[in-house]
């Protein structure tokens, strides 16, 4: 593994295998409580596998027994939020990390087990799917802490699960669990166990990294394109207008 795919804090580790490089979050005694530096060097590395040959899919996951309980309140602590907003001190390294997600030429997958609230649940929803566990709890708690969404949340959780599902978990706070993400279409699989959802994941990395990784950058940033909600007309051009550097497309072909 390069230098640059390598973690330069404590509160991350990288793993690369096989064309899967794993992102961890490594603050297992805090329930991986988001630091601003986490963010940042999380936003580096999935731009750094973005640029790698030997990546072909990233996989943002959690050591222990979280993904993550959110922001790491104990920070804020010495911050005034001001309307409701936490700051750049926050603000800024999740902004690129949640671009770096988004316009990364690889997928980016989640692994939520345990916990995923609030600032870890609108970077999840940054990934381009997510797979979790019957047991985990998930939960948009700004409301709760008088605070307002400044990662996303109210652009991509409606995408997710409609504006009515939502606007009623946003406005509640509530906890849901695993099974309730997949129901209502957060998730895109959920696992009775941890186990489960790691063998299902390998199989879905290993189908990916032995596609064609130009073609899956292609796809990923045509469906980019239908985020503009450009109206469906448009979309469709967009589609047959964009150009790529696909290398591999004889090859591929002459194997049938």
């Amino acid at each position: 593994m390069t230098t640059a795919l390598q973690s330069t804090i404590d509160f991350i580790e990288t793993e690369l295998q096989d064309g899967r490089l794993t992102i961890a979050f490594n603050r297992p005694d805090a329930m991986n409580a988001l630091r601003p530096e986490m963010l940042a060097e999380a936003a580096r590395l999935v731009s750094a596998g973005s640029a790698d040959q030997s990546v072909s899919v990233v996989v943002l996951t959690g050591r222990g027994r979280a993904f993550s309980a959110g922001v790491d309140l104990k920070v804020l602590q010495g911050i005034q939020p001001e309307d409701g907003v936490v700051g750049n001190l926050f603000d800024e390294p999740a902004a690129a990390l949640a671009a770096a997600i988004r316009d990364a030429g690889v997928p980016v997958i989640a692994r939520v087990v345990g916990a995923c609230f609030t600032g870890a649940l609108e970077i999840a929803l940054h990934c381009d799917f997510m797979y979790t566990t019957a047991s985990t709890k998930f939960g948009d708690t700004h409301v709760k802490f008088g605070l307002r969404p400044t990662w996303g949340m109210s652009q991509t959780l409606s995408r997710a699960l409609g504006q009515r599902r939502a606007r009623e978990l946003s406005f509640t706070a509530k906890t849901f669990l695993g099974h309730d993400a997949k129901d209502w279409g957060l998730a895109n699989e959920v696992f009775d166990e941890a186990t489960d959802l790691d063998a299902a994941l390998d199989d879905t990395c290993r189908r990916i990294v032995g596609n064609s990784a130009d073609a899956v950058a292609a796809v990923k940033d045509l469906y980019r394109q239908s985020e503009r909600e450009v109206g469906i007309k448009e979309s469709l051009k967009i589609e047959g207008a964009n150009q790529y550097a696909i290398s591999d497309t004889a090859e591929r072909l002459s194997t049938f």
